[in-house]
């Protein structure tokens, strides 16, 4: 990456703004910056400054993913809109090298009054394609955005969602060499997030980008590196995991109240009245039966789905409990069977299934396949076989919000094979939770046991 060129430099780079307490005071600054300009003793201001970003240097390489973190107020909105230039600096430079694709406000480059077809084709013009390369691509854009017959109604009716899928998937087809990403993926929908993470993960391959966001865990999972800015200033640039994690303590740190705990009494203690040491009993430390993490299962369509070179398709994915019964939820800890239902129209020497379950950001959390079993190694599949391949696992303590299931379906070994089939959004899976998740996922216990050992010499 080192070795890559520098396609963003900022140096000494501010942004200064002035604010007024009222309209007519603009007027008489007007007056007063020409009363100064000519005369000797200059007249006071009508308006207090305000910095929103000061002396920040800043140089990125090409095929970096660079996060941008800190809190509301912080600069960061402004320091993409300097490096797109939808806003002058008030001093310091900016150099960009390529083509810059930004996806900032919310129906930022659109005309509300226009329609959908008419904004696709003047936000590609905006961002550097010709008339005729924007229509070649229109029906590719409006296939990303996939918002129906809304294409043709004026952006003004649309909702935030609607507006982020069609803003997306312009910038998604204007071969762009940088990426600017400002919390806009936060109003799209679970399925057009996982669309959309897809293309920036095959994008970060060639590609560099910019990406502000509150949700660390996505920064985390998304970018090589991180910068943190705090009124307006750079405080800290580094690796993804130790800026986050400096951030993160410096947040915690500013919202904890220090409080002093009362003395116990020696009761409370686990002494007697003498003084001396008791045993407490264990206490089993288990969740109230309210406290649970339900996981929702939603199949989606399969039919015409997916990628691959062909020869399977995937007919059926669907989820049973210990009775055999196909559910629709199940709670975190419960053991459930995950169906999948193939049929091949080709022989298929060595078949490989599997699945695996992605969060938002398209980070996969987990799953398998069938590379171990008997299946992979019959070598029996004919064309018109149909098979059901079953994994039985305890369903694992989702962070609340929404899953995809990938399924894929392959022919070889599990080091070198190629796909058949490819579904990237075969089972959807909602989670609400109650609970607390350490990580990715929280593994449920099978039992949580306290004992306190008060008195108990140590070691």
């Amino acid at each position: 990456m080192s070795s890559e060129p520098i396609v963003i430099r900022a140096v000494d780079l501010g942004k200064h703004y002035q604010i007024y307490a009222r309209p007519v005071d603009r007027l008489w600054q007007f007056g007063i910056d020409r009363w100064n300009a000519w005369l000797r003793w200059p007249l006071a201001a009508r308006y207090r400054s305000f910095t929103a970003l000061q002396g920040l240097n800043l140089s990125v390489r090409r095929g970096e993913t660079l996060g941008i973190i800190g809190r509301n107020g912080s600069g960061k909105s402004t320091l993409l809109q300097l490096l797109c230039g939808t806003l002058h600096p008030s001093f310091g430079s900016v150099d960009i090298q390529g083509r810059v694709a930004a996806l900032l406000e919310l129906g930022s480059g659109f005309n509300p009054e226009f329609s959908g077809r008419e904004n696709v084709l003047l936000y590609a013009s905006v961002l550097g394609l010709s008339r005729e390369q924007a229509l070649a691509r229109f029906d590719e854009i409006v296939a990303f955005a996939d918002i129906g017959d809304f294409l043709d109604q004026p952006v003004k009716t649309y909702s935030s969602g609607m507006a982020v899928r069609l803003a997306f998937a312009v910038i998604a087809h204007v071969d762009a060499d940088i990426l600017v990403v400002d919390e806009a993926l936060a109003v799209g929908d679970a399925f057009f997030t996982q669309k959309c993470m897809r293309f920036l993960r095959n994008f970060m391959q060639r590609g560099t980008v910019l990406m502000v966001s509150h949700d660390t865990e996505a920064i985390k999972a998304l970018c090589d590196r991180v910068i943190w800015l705090e009124g307006g200033r750079l405080i800290q640039d580094g690796s993804t995991k130790e800026v986050c994690q400096d951030y993160l303590d410096a947040l915690l740190a500013s919202q904890q109240q220090v409080m002093r705990a009362p003395e116990p009494s020696a009761a409370e203690a686990g002494r007697d009245e003498a003084g001396r040491y008791v045993v407490v009993p264990a206490v089993p430390a288990s969740p109230q039966p309210e406290q649970v993490c339900r996981v929702h299962f939603l199949p989606m369509p399969l039919q015409d789905s997916g990628a691959g070179l062909g020869g399977a398709s995937v007919r059926r994915v669907s989820v049973r409990d210990s009775g055999g019964l196909e559910v629709q939820s199940a709670v975190a800890g419960q053991t459930v069977w995950l169906d999948i239902e193939v049929a091949f129209e080709r022989p298929v020497i060595s078949p490989l299934i599997g699945f695996m379950v992605k969060d938002r950001t398209g980070q996969a959390l987990f799953g398998d396949n069938t590379r171990m079993s008997q299946f992979s190694q019959s070598n029996a599949l004919q064309a018109g076989d149909r098979v059901r391949v079953t994994f039985s696992f305890d369903l694992p303590n989702l962070l609340s919000g929404d899953y995809s299931t990938v399924v894929a379906v392959a022919e070889g070994s599990q080091a070198q094979h190629v796909h058949l089939q490819w579904i990237h959004d075969a089972l959807h899976l909602q989670s609400d939770n109650a609970l607390t998740v350490h990580g990715l996922v929280g593994l449920p216990m099978h039992h949580i046991e306290v004992q306190v050992l008060r008195g108990a010499p140590a070691g």
